[in-house]
């Protein structure tokens, strides 16, 4: 009888107070004195970690020195109109016998009226052509970048295409091209 009261007791007490897991990279920045923030894992499982854009290059600098060195794709997307935009960064760990290379994904939110962030383009230079389409679409501009242009639009376009708040230019209409 004691036994039963007890596992209810148990199971109330784990009900009352989830457990809040950490990740191991977050848990590892955390650890080191950088400020993140551990966010829901993405569909396939990998950690997300949330950094504010005044601490990028410190946190990725760091996830460098951590075994991240390889930048597997970065790019950017809005959260809806009048929100804010989102530069992320999905890292891994590549070495020679990696089978199942650790990953994590990074995510920096920032203002539509002035989306600015540093470059990180002195530690992963394969961000060279990702932050210029990234900027080229959404309008962030990564500070520092080398080459910072337009690199699918034309030089003298007008507005960021892919933010969920863009008027595209008075093009003829599709039935009109028939």
């Amino acid at each position: 009888m004691a036994e039963e009261e007890s596992k209810e007791q148990t199971q109330e007490n784990s009900e009352a107070s989830p457990l809040v897991e950490t990740g191991k990279v977050h848990g590892w920045l955390k650890e080191n004195g950088f400020e993140t923030e551990l966010m829901e894992p993405d569909h396939l499982g990998i950690e997300v970690i949330k950094v504010q854009p005044e601490v990028l290059i410190p946190v990725a600098t760091a996830l460098y020195a951590y075994g991240f060195n390889y930048l597997q794709c970065q790019g950017g997307y809005d959260v809806g109109p009048g929100e804010e935009l989102v530069s992320f960064y999905h890292l891994t760990k590549i070495s020679d016998d990696a089978e199942q290379p650790e990953e994590v994904r990074v995510k920096v939110f920032l203002p539509r009226e002035n989306p600015t962030i540093p470059s990180v383009y002195w530690i992963w230079k394969s961000a060279d052509w990702q932050e210029r389409e990234t900027y080229d679409m959404f309008g962030i501009v990564y500070e520092g970048h080398p080459n910072l242009k337009r690199i699918l639009m034309p030089e003298d376009w007008v507005g960021w295409p892919l933010r969920k708040d863009y008027i595209s230019p008075d093009f003829y209409e599709l039935q009109d091209a028939y």
